[in-house]
């Protein structure tokens, strides 16, 4: 039988992302698992692995807020802006001061266009842009629009220093670094990265492998599992009736009270069930089912949440 929630997981630095839900595949046997979003291999921190229906959810995780601690060297490029990467440029960073770098770090907040990097996995004609880039071919990237809320030096030890980044979807914060570096002109890399925060997922209540390694052998992991509805729980509840629950199976549009053009809200059956994520439509004044849950495997935010 399908199980159907959320992990949170502290992704260790050396695994990749597919890797640990890989792991989650094989210790729990579930076949439908995937991730809401992507830490790179060097990276550390919250990794959200969505079991059985709950991949349906993982959209809005990815759409949610992050929150990551950097640290950024000084004086050192390279060609991945990570330290992954093939150095590509030294420069003595010493005449950098802390109220240099605050002067630029406004520039690199708010609504900002960013190019993403070549080592990364965006496709180009159909191939990845890491292997173009280990192929050595460097093709032009569009800028993209990303959300960078709150940007915050918390250490500094120069040439190194530490800053929290509050960010939204898409947001590289290698990119960050090295468009930092660019600006102050003595170049820069993102030398390690925490993901402390993913929408409702904080790394304070993860799981390092080890600790889900021993909820597998002990047989407990399944009250580890968050219930896919945490995901919107900011959003509104309606609960509904036994008909307009029949509505909802067949994907017919019912009325609820009026939304706007991007309003969603979760709907529940009369005893607490989570049936389905529903979209207004402002056209018709009616909530369209956008995603319906089966009513077997779900049950409601407060029977499933943890205590601890």
């Amino acid at each position: 039988m399908s199980i159907d929630g959320i992990l949170n997981i502290n992704k260790p630095a050396g695994e990749t992302s597919l890797e640990v839900v890989d792991l989650v595949r094989r210790l729990s046997g579930q076949r439908h698992i995937g991730h809401a979003g992507t830490l790179d291999p060097g990276a550390t921190g919250v990794l959200p692995i969505c079991l059985g229906q709950a991949a349906r959810v993982a959209s809005f995780i990815v759409e949610a807020h992050k929150t990551y601690q950097a640290e950024i060297e000084l004086g050192v490029s390279t060609d991945t802006y990570d330290a992954e990467g093939k150095v590509t440029q030294r420069v003595d960073p010493s005449y950098i001061t802390l109220e240099r770098v605050e002067r630029v770090l406004p520039s690199l907040s708010g609504s900002i266009l960013q190019k993403p990097p070549m080592y990364s996995a965006l496709k180009h004609q159909g191939k990845r842009l890491y292997e173009l880039a280990r192929a050595g071919i460097e093709v032009e990237r569009e800028e993209r629009r990303v959300e960078v809320f709150r940007l915050e030096i918390v250490d500094w030890q120069p040439p190194i220093f530490t800053i929290d980044v509050e960010c939204g979807k898409g947001t590289y914060i290698r990119c960050l670094a090295h468009d930092l570096g660019e600006s102050l002109g003595c170049g820069a890399h993102l030398r390690k990265l925490v993901r402390l925060r993913c929408g409702f997922f904080d790394i304070s209540d993860s799981l390092t492998l080890p600790q889900l390694e021993d909820s597998f052998q002990h047989n407990y992991w399944q009250h580890l599992l968050y219930p896919m509805d945490v995901v919107i729980e900011h959003w509104v509840a309606a609960i509904v009736s036994k008909e307009k629950e029949h509505d909802i199976r067949n994907g017919r549009p019912l009325a609820l009270g009026e939304g706007d053009d991007k309003a969603h809200c979760r709907a529940y059956s009369l005893d607490g069930r989570f049936l389905a994520v529903l979209r207004f439509l402002p056209e018709k004044g009616l909530w369209q089912p956008e995603k319906v849950f089966s009513s077997e495997q779900c049950c409601n935010l407060a029977s499933k949440r943890l205590d601890s």
